[in-house]
């Protein structure tokens, strides 16, 4: 395979469960993860909402990195909007420094909730007015351990020095946020299940690969495997995600139309509300990497990251078994010796 391919999991919690069960999936599935020979499993920070536990993915990542033995665990994505660099720097080297050349860094822009939740995340801290991008500069120096000596803070440092330091990405959806991952050398991932515009998806390839030609490119998708097309195409159904664009130029994206309601209502701004196919590949496990493999040679991707957005539960983890990298593998050496 001429591709990697690791999984995102946002710990749902479906219909009778309870918290403790859909972490409890999450452990099974990054465990799982690890013997199918997936690549990396991130966990998503998500919050005030009861469908999803994955709200402190640097706390999960801890207790994953202790459950698992080879694969790489990471973020997809701390929301660094609302937190500290300083602090995001250091729980990250003291997760490296636990298991160094597993853990994976993985920094978002989005708020990650309504903005009800961003105002309690902010509550009681010091707004220091700085934008994203000013605060993914002051993250890179401080992992890098090279802040400027004209810098407010020069001299300081986020302690402990991890023996190896995190693989860094800036997750996204847009030619911007591609040239703000080239501009600090991260490696940089797009998130297609959000935003199926492949034109975008295009533009963000090209100014990466242009910007920052050593840089990994990694596309999350949304997949649904099955035993038979017809099943896949079932149990991916009519999903739909529904954009906020807000009066003031900012845009989010949610999982229903009662969240863009809510997020629109909690935002204090004028809104509109627009509603989008999800670009889900559904299929047999054949039918969904050979378009991961069109992709790929589309739009030079070094690496997929799975999501899969299900109700059901026995379907989600059976599509994840069924798209494993060792089973492709082991399906072309059969193909080789026949």
């Amino acid at each position: 395979m001429s591709y990697k391919i690791g999984l995102l999991d946002q710990s749902p919690i479906y219909e009778g469960d309870t918290a403790f069960d859909s972490l409890q999936e999450t452990i099974n599935l990054a465990q799982q993860a690890e013997k199918w020979g997936y690549t990396r499993f991130w966990v998503s920070e998500h919050h005030h909402t009861k469908d999803l536990a994955g709200s402190s993915p640097e706390v999960l990542i801890s207790y994953l990195l202790a459950k698992t033995q080879s694969i790489r665990i990471g973020s997809g994505g701390v929301m660094l909007q609302h937190y500290s660099p300083y602090k995001v720097a250091e729980n990250f080297h003291v997760l490296s420094s636990l298991a160094p050349g597993r853990v994976d860094l993985g920094i978002g822009k989005a708020p990650g909730g309504l903005p009800l939740s961003t105002k309690a995340l902010q509550y009681g801290t010091i707004n220091d007015g700085k934008d994203f991008e000013e605060r993914l500069s002051f993250l890179h120096s401080l992992l890098e351990n090279k802040i400027d000596e004209l810098h407010d803070l020069a001299g300081v440092q986020a302690t402990p020095e991890p023996p190896e330091k995190t693989e860094n990405y800036l997750l996204g959806a847009s030619e911007k946020s591609a040239e703000i991952a080239a501009k600090f050398g991260w490696n940089f991932v797009f998130a297609r299940f959000i935003n199926s515009d492949d034109d975008a998806l295009e533009k963000a390839a090209s100014v990466y690969k242009k910007e920052w030609p050593t840089g990994r490119f990694i596309v999350s998708v949304a997949t649904v495997a099955a035993d038979t097309q017809e099943e896949a195409e079932r149990l991916a159904g009519d999903q739909k995600i529904y954009k906020v664009h807000l009066e003031s130029g900012r845009s989010v994206t949610v999982q229903s139309l009662k969240q863009a309601e809510v997020f629109g209502k909690q935002s204090g701004e004028s809104y509109e509300v627009t509603v989008h196919d999800t670009n889900i590949i559904a299929g047999t496990a054949a039918f969904v990497h050979k378009e991961l493999t069109q992709l790929h040679n589309q739009y030079s991707i070094d690496e997929f990251i799975l999501h899969t957005p299900l109700k059901e539960k026995a379907g989600r983890i059976h599509s994840f078994y069924l798209l494993r990298p060792t089973n492709v593998e082991q399906e072309r050496n059969e193909e080789y010796v026949s």
